[in-house]
C-alpha cells in the first residue's frame, strides 16, 4: 500500500539505514528507533500502520516489544527479523501473533512480499472502502486512542460481523459506523440509521419490518420497512438498549434467519444486510434487569468497538474546535478566523460531559455571537456557562477596589465630599488627591451637579 507509514526497529544502524533506503524506495512512509524503548516512544506519538522489527535489540528484546505491541496496539502487525532464528523461536512468534518470522540474511523481494500482505490486511482494497483515508474523513483527531480504534474499525469493516459500538452520548458512534460501512464491501450499498430511542413503540416495528395494506388502522398502503430498505448494505441501530422487547424478538427472528416478515405478513423475504448497533446504556445490566435479551445481545455482540469521551482524547478538543469554527464561519457568512490562546485553552480544560456534540454545540455559540475575527475567552466561557475568572495583579486589584469604594462613597453621600471624608475616616485634602487619582468629579453625584467646597 504506497505511502504507508512504517516503523523499522533495529540497533543495527547500517541495516536500519539500507532498510529505510530500499522502503522509501517503494513508496513506504518510513521512521526508524535503535531500541524497544525508542520505538514505544515513536508508538505514543504517531502509529504506523506496520512495525519491522530486529528481535536482538540492546535492554528490552524484540519479542518483549513485540508482546507489548499486542498488549497496547492489538490489531497492529508486526514482522520480525532475527539473524539467529530457531524453529521454536518462530513458532512461538507466530503463536502470540507475530504476521511474519524472517532469519537474516532475507531476501529483500520476500520482505517486500511481507510487508505488502501485513498491510493489505490493515486496509481494505481501494475498491472496496474508496482511496486513502477517505472511509474515515468524518472523523477528526489525533488522539492516539482514537488511531488504536480506527486500526481495529478498519479490520472488523473487512469481515460481516455484527458490531457493538459503545460510547457516551456525543462520542459520535454513528460516525464509527458510516466509516466502517464506508471501509466495506457493501459501501456502494445503502447505509440506513435508526434510532431506536427516537421513535415510539407502536411506530417503531412498521418502520423496521415495513407492513402490508390493511395491517393496522391508517395502513392504506403496503411500505417496505428500514431492514429491507438496507438490504445488500448496512442498517445502523442506534440507542439499541432502548428497544422494547417485543421487536427486539423480531430483530433475532431476522438475524437468525435472515429474512424479513412485513407486519401483517405471514410470507418472509430473504434479506442480506449487515448489523451495526450502538448503546450509551449497561446492555449486562439491562439483561440482569430483564430489559434485554441475553440472545440478542450475543448476536449483535459479536465484536465491541468503544469509543472513547472527549475528556480522554483532549489533545483533540483544539482540532476540532477549529475544525468546527471554520465550517460554521463559513455556513454563517462569519470573519471569524480562530481562537484566542486563553480560549484554546479553557476549551481543552472543559469536562465535557456532553463529548464531541457538546463542543459542537459550544462553537456554533461562539461563532454565531462573536464580533471580532478571534472568539476572545470571555465568549467561550460564557458559552460554557462558567463564571470568568479575571486573575488581577496586586495593584490592579487594589486600584479597583479603591476606585470603587470612592463611587460607592460619593453616591451613598450623593457627591459630599465632606460626608464622604468623614465615613473614609480620611481628611478632605487626602480625599480630594484620592479622587484626582482616579479621575472622579464628585459634582457628577450630586443631584444638582455642583460639588461642595
Amino acid at each position: 500500500m504506497a505511502g504507508a507509514h512504517i516503523l523499522l526497529v533495529d540497533d543495527d544502524t547500517d541495516l536500519l539505514r539500507l532498510l529505510s533506503l530500499r522502503l522509501t524506495a517503494n513508496g513506504y512512509r518510513v521512521t526508524s528507533a535503535d531500541s524497544a524503548e525508542a520505538a514505544l516512544a515513536r508508538l505514543s506519538i504517531e502509529l504506523p500502520q506496520l512495525v519491522v522489527s530486529d528481535v536482538r535489540l540492546p535492554g528490552r528484546d524484540g519479542m518483549a516489544l513485540f508482546q507489548e505491541i499486542r498488549s497496547q496496539y492489538p490489531a497492529l502487525p508486526v514482522i520480525l527479523l532475527t539473524a539467529h532464528g530457531t524453529i521454536p523461536d518462530a513458532v512461538e512468534a507466530t503463536t502470540l501473533g507475530a504476521y511474519a518470522y524472517l532469519t537474516k540474511p532475507f531476501d529483500a523481494k520476500v520482505l517486500l512480499d511481507r510487508i505488502e500482505h501485513a498491510l493489505s490486511l490493515t486496509a481494505p482494497a481501494p475498491a472496496q472502502g474508496g482511496g486513502g483515508e477517505r472511509w474515515r474523513e468524518e472523523i477528526i483527531s489525533r488522539s492516539q486512542s482514537m488511531a488504536e480504534l480506527l486500526a481495529e474499525a478498519k479490520l472488523v469493516a473487512a469481515s460481516d460481523a455484527s458490531v457493538l459500538i459503545r460510547g457516551e452520548s456525543g462520542t459520535g458512534k454513528e460516525l464509527l459506523a458510516r466509516a466502517i460501512h464506508r471501509a466495506s464491501r457493501r459501501a456502494k450499498a445503502p447505509f440506513i440509521a435508526v434510532n431506536c430511542g427516537a421513535i415510539p413503540e407502536q411506530l417503531l416495528e412498521s418502520e423496521l419490518f415495513g407492513h402490508v395494506k390493511g395491517a393496522y388502522t391508517g395502513a392504506v398502503n403496503s411500505r417496505e420497512g428500514l431492514v429491507q430498505a438496507a438490504d445488500g448494505g448496512t442498517l445502523f441501530l442506534d440507542e439499541i438498549g432502548d428497544m422494547p422487547l417485543l421487536l427486539q424478538v423480531k430483530l433475532l427472528r431476522v438475524l437468525q434467519e435472515r429474512v424479513v416478515r412485513q407486519l401483517g405478513s405471514d410470507q418472509g423475504r430473504p434479506v442480506d444486510v449487515r448489523i451495526l448497533s450502538a448503546t450509551h446504556r449497561d446492555l449486562d445490566a439491562a439483561m440482569l434487569e430483564g430489559q434485554f435479551r441475553e440472545d440478542l445481545y450475543y448476536r449483535l455482540n459479536v465484536i465491541t468497538l468503544t469509543l472513547p469521551p472527549l475528556s480522554e482524547r483532549r489533545e483533540d478538543v483544539a482540532l476540532l474546535a477549529t475544525r468546527f469554527l471554520h465550517a460554521l464561519a463559513a455556513k454563517y457568512q462569519k470573519t471569524v478566523s480562530g481562537f484566542a490562546p486563553g480560549a484554546l485553552e479553557a476549551l481543552t480544560r472543559a469536562s465535557w460531559p456532553g463529548n464531541v456534540r457538546q463542543l459542537y454545540n459550544v462553537v456554533e455559540h461562539v461563532c454565531a455571537l462573536a464580533t471580532a475575527p478571534l472568539v476572545p475567552l470571555t465568549l467561550v466561557q460564557r458559552a460554557l456557562r462558567v463564571p470568568s475568572l479575571e486573575v488581577l495583579s496586586y495593584t490592579e486589584a487594589k486600584q479597583r477596589f479603591e476606585r470603587n469604594y470612592l463611587v460607592q462613597l460619593l453616591k451613598l453621600t450623593d457627591g459630599s465630599v465632606a460626608d464622604a471624608a468623614r465615613l473614609a475616616e480620611r481628611n478632605r485634602t487626602e480625599f480630594y488627591r484620592l479622587l484626582q487619582k482616579y479621575d472622579l468629579n464628585a459634582a457628577q453625584f450630586r443631584a444638582d451637579g455642583v460639588a461642595d467646597s
